[in-house]
């Protein structure tokens, strides 16, 4: 359901909430990222994180930006979750792992 769908169902008085939590679990770090989009269809979930997937019509996006953002956590031995439900809300979750002292010491 693009977002102008679920504007259009909710009405006018209809917000857009972004919500940005970090958690320190210790020997990792928790960033989530969740709104109140229209939700990703399961067909689309597993196709979000390739390159060049977009759900944009025409010239607009690459499809590269989910793609990056991936590439960077796993740079860093983490990992990304993404969490759905359509027509309500999205959650991206993103886990790393503290580095040691002696890595903090080297760089």
């Amino acid at each position: 359901m693009p977002c102008g769908k679920k504007i259009n169902k909710v009405g006018p008085e209809y917000k857009a909430i972004l919500k940005v939590h970090t958690k320190d679990c210790g020997d990792k770090l928790i960033i989530e990222v969740e709104d109140n989009g229209p939700g990703v269809p399961d067909d689309i979930k597993d196709k979000l994180l390739m390159p060049f997937f977009t759900t944009k019509k025409g010239t607009e996006g690459t499809g590269l930006g989910l793609s990056i953002t991936h590439d960077i956590i796993k740079a860093h031995n983490g990992v990304l979750d993404i969490s759905t439900v359509v027509g309500e809300w999205t959650k991206f979750t993103i886990t790393i792992p503290k580095p040691s002292e002696k890595t903090v010491k080297e760089n």
